[in-house]
């Protein structure tokens, strides 16, 4: 199953259009998972079980793992994924961005050694640097064209011809790019009006959508803007507001992880 179809699919079976990240901060883990040599895979793995139902897509941040050594945990947590929950799709958020050869490893380490459906790609070193993700012809690139923080805008509003910079990467996107027909890209929810234009030009390909949550996106606004014409179309994606959305008191953190999804789920759908 190719991954806009997995997509499609997740979608409509938990009524949802929330993504999950996967963003585990060893300072911000509850006690128990503290001194646990396994703690980073045992507390989003209790995260995966407690939301798998209210979700779409879960994504997780390369990062997080990477600078704790856990790259190990990273790969159990893909597998588990894969084995328990085979149609949610899994999201790498990688933001790789390098020449083609350097380009087709990063695709190895995302498609390969991972097992991700998608995988999160920076443009700017132009199409050569894309393509070789493409060769997996049935996993999602997603590229990131407008994005949540506020230093974003020092160069995707730079002119090109009369337009931003991030509109001429979605209509490179959707018009040149996207021969496979797995591309989507990252817009962020703290910039409403310009999700608008982006969902203008690109139709109905998909867009995960950071921003909300912990960086305050507004989610009537980013729905309005984002949605396509079947209220679909979007990877809403929340990390910190549901990782740590505990205590509240006697709450322990998976339940409490459980009624934030929930909320925002219900939220999203509001609006849709």
């Amino acid at each position: 199953m190719t991954f806009i179809d997995k997509l499609s699919a997740a979608w409509a079976a938990n009524d949802s259009l929330l993504c999950v990240g996967l963003d585990p901060d060893l300072a911000r883990l509850p006690a128990q998972f503290q001194n646990d040599p396994q703690g980073i895979y045992h507390f989003c793995r209790e995260i995966i079980d407690a939301t798998a139902d209210l979700a779409c897509s879960f994504k997780p941040q390369i990062a997080y793992f990477a600078a704790l050594r856990a790259e190990d945990q990273l790969q159990q947590i893909c597998d588990y994924v894969r084995a328990n929950y085979p149609h949610i799709p899994l999201i790498l958020d990688a933001k790789r961005g390098d020449i083609g050869a350097t380009a087709r490893q990063y695709a190895r380490e995302a498609y390969d050694r991972y097992g991700a459906d998608a995988v999160t790609v920076n443009p700017y070193m132009g199409f050569d640097s894309v393509e070789p993700y493409m060769e997996w012809s049935e996993r999602g690139v997603i590229i990131l064209c407008r994005t949540s923080n506020a230093g974003g805008s020092d160069l995707q509003f730079l002119d090109v011809g009369g337009k931003p910079l991030y509109q001429h990467v979605a209509r490179l996107v959707s018009e040149k790019w996207n021969a496979n027909g797995q591309c989507a890209l990252v817009v962020g929810a703290t910039f409403p009006e310009e999700l608008a234009q982006v969902r203008a030009i690109v139709g109905d390909m998909p867009l995960l959508v950071p921003g909300i949550g912990a960086q305050g996106g507004d989610i009537a606004a980013t729905v309005a803007a984002g949605r396509t014409a079947r209220g679909t179309g979007m990877m809403i994606n929340s990390s910190r507001a549901i990782l740590y959305a505990a205590p509240q008191a006697g709450e322990d953190f998976a339940t409490a992880a459980r009624r934030v999804a929930e909320e925002t789920r219900d939220a999203i759908n509001q609006h849709r």
